[in-house]
């Protein structure tokens, strides 16, 4: 790794930055981290700069929200995640900078694609749900603080659950783990295929930040001794995460203070905008 100059530098400070702000608002913008490292480093040897950041973030973001995790969901999900990692660690072998780009920019925007494509046809059944139950339903729903589409409003889990195990089905859990492992070890971009699968499984806002925050911690964590095997992570990246881990502090507290405030259908779409932005920089560099 070349010396940095100070544009640079502070290129990868306002990066890691994003990464405390990702970590306990909004995770799928954590892709524009992984651009910016991407571009101002090499793109393998930014992955192993960036995972101790992201670490850090998530030893932050489990603090704010280790009590909305929802346990079930990541069990189902820790299996294929684990085949995932052992998969990407073998591409990564082999692999090079252009090659890992363009897989991961196509997966991401595929994936965002799929999930708009849902999230559509979700709105258009639940319309005609609520038309149909209009006769019948009436004033007496709103009365019992439940919108009249029947499900209670609630910030942890998906809909029509009070903390919510999301009811998904086994293969699409393995799919998305088994992805979301790949392109973490890959180019720690899991961040955006696990925010497609909490939102196209229903998670509210809390649900969703507990979730994530200790699902990569734990993924995070378990990727140190592949990426030093890979040589990754080495002596010279641990002291420029030395530097960089001062700004995921006040990024993650800035993150902590705006997600109160951001409602859940802007949540939902600076989520999948973010990811389509990321994907488009890893497609296109």
């Amino acid at each position: 790794m070349d010396t940095i100059t100070l544009w640079p530098l502070a290129a990868l400070a306002a990066a890691s930055t994003l990464v405390g702000f990702s970590k306990t608002a909004v995770s799928g913008a954590n892709t524009i981290s992984l651009a910016v490292f991407a571009a101002v480093l090499p793109a393998r040897e930014s992955t192993g700069v960036l995972l101790p950041i992201l670490i850090a973030g998530d030893i932050l973001a489990v603090l704010v929200y280790r009590r909305h995790a929802h346990w079930p969901t990541l069990l189902r999900l820790f299996p294929a995640v684990a085949a995932g990692v052992v998969g990407g660690t073998v591409f990564m072998l082999w692999a090079d900078d252009a090659a890992v780009g363009t897989s991961i920019g196509a997966i991401l925007l595929f994936m965002s694609g799929i999930t708009l494509w849902r999230r559509r046809a979700t709105a258009r059944t639940g319309e005609a749900a609520e038309r149909d139950r209009e006769p019948t339903a009436g004033a007496g729903a709103s009365r019992s603080g439940t919108p009249p589409g029947g499900e209670p409003p609630t910030e942890t889990g998906p809909p029509g659950t009070e903390a919510g195990p999301p009811r998904t089905g086994r293969l699409k859990a393995r799919a998305y783990g088994a992805l979301g492992g790949f392109t973490t070890m890959v180019a720690n971009a899991g961040g955006p295929v696990l925010s497609l699968y909490l939102l196209s499984a229903g998670f509210r806002k809390l649900g969703f930040l507990g979730t994530s925050a200790w699902f990569f911690l734990i993924v995070n964590t378990s990727k140190v001794p592949f990426s030093v095997g890979l040589g990754l992570i080495d002596a010279r990246s641990l002291l420029l995460d030395a530097v960089l881990v001062l700004f995921v502090l006040p990024g993650a507290y800035l993150g902590r203070a705006c997600a109160g405030r951001i409602n859940q259908t802007l949540f939902d779409r600076i989520v999948i905008g973010a990811t389509v932005l990321g994907g488009l920089q890893l497609l296109l560099n």
